[in-house]
């Protein structure tokens, strides 16, 4: 068995889903792990940042990761 792990501080959540196996949402500071999400998609044939975004789960797996974050509208950077 063959483990890749990669640590990434992403805000770009679609990357995030169509690249990884796992996604780990951290809380505001000080962090600590809210929850780890295994990404499982359904991908027909070779598994691509760009075939995942096709997936039925992927829109799921947004929008449920996406309310986690407790991103306000005030705390976005301009």
């Amino acid at each position: 068995m063959n483990f890749t792990s990669i640590f990434c501080l992403d805000i770009y959540v679609e990357e995030a889903i169509s690249m990884a196996n796992k996604i780990a949402v951290l809380s505001k500071r000080p962090a600590t792990i809210k929850n780890i999400h295994d990404i499982k998609l359904t991908v027909e044939g070779t598994k691509t940042p760009l075939s995942s975004r096709e997936a039925p789960e992927f829109k799921y797996y947004f929008n449920t990761i996406w309310k986690e974050l407790d991103i306000d509208e005030k705390d976005k950077l301009l």
